[in-house]
């Protein structure tokens, strides 16, 4: 059933599996944002690595106007982080089912308004590029907070270097010849389900950067509208549980 999968994606009871589920649609949700805001601006939004570097050249070069353009983008992010734990812990004290659903919603709307402005905001020449910017760095910095809080940081989808890292690290364990082992040590054993699922979310991340490029490269920015409705039916699920245990609740104290 698609709502019960959907429930099992974003609902309040999580399992291993859902989380992994969960962070392969949003790892392709990174990538063809991130790959779709490139052909937009000239500039990825999803990882802060290069936006930093990039503010440190801007300002030893004297370009003052493009440092404060990356201030604006990683201020953004941690905004977007910051927005994602209050909705989240907010969600927890209530003991609502749409705890992780009501920032994956956000984002959708955002992506939505985005997807359906974006014309209309190209025809502001000095705003469209910086606003735009720091709007997709608000929605990395949503979505990579919300998935790190419910997989207990098990999972990322917004940058792909520390999960390339850990393939490296579980790669080098798989090849490694446990020799000269002394007594009582515990061999190098690869952790072989982690490494299926970090190279699963880097396939994603660029599956969805080759979507996300095609779709903008022949669709513009309508082709966000399809990424913000898959992420809105995940997460409408459990927000409609709230509501209908709410107003179950309502119809007993009457």
């Amino acid at each position: 059933m698609p709502f019960e999968y959907a429930r099992n994606l974003t609902g309040r009871r999580r399992t291993r599996h859902g989380n992994r589920q969960l962070g392969l649609w949003l790892a392709f949700n990174a990538g063809a944002a991130n790959a779709g805001g490139f052909l937009a601006v000239q500039q990825y939004t999803s990882h802060m690595t290069g936006i930093v570097s990039s503010m440190a050249d801007n300002l030893v070069l004297g370009a003052t106007d493009l440092a404060l353009g990356g201030l604006g983008a990683l201020l953004s992010f941690l905004f977007g982080a910051m927005c994602s734990t209050i909705m989240i812990n907010i969600s927890r004290r209530r003991h609502m089912h749409s705890q992780y659903a009501l920032p994956l919603a956000l984002e959708a709307v955002l992506l939505l308004g985005f997807g359906v402005l974006g014309a209309q905001m190209m025809a502001v020449p000095g705003l469209f590029v910086p606003l735009t910017v720091m709007l997709l760095c608000f929605i990395m910095g949503l979505q990579n907070a919300m998935v790190t809080k419910l997989s207990n940081s098990e999972v990322r989808t917004t940058h792909v270097t520390g999960t390339v890292t850990d393939i490296g690290i579980e790669l080098g364990k798989l090849i490694y010849i446990n020799r000269l082992q002394r007594p009582g040590e515990e061999p190098v054993r690869a952790n072989r389900e982690r490494l299926l699922i970090n190279s699963l979310l880097v396939c994603c991340f660029f599956i969805g950067g080759v979507s996300g490029a095609f779709g903008f490269k022949y669709f513009g920015f309508l082709a966000t509208v399809p990424l913000a409705g898959a992420l809105l039916f995940f997460a409408l699920v459990p927000m409609w549980d709230d509501l209908h245990l709410s107003w179950t609740l309502w119809r007993r104290k009457r």
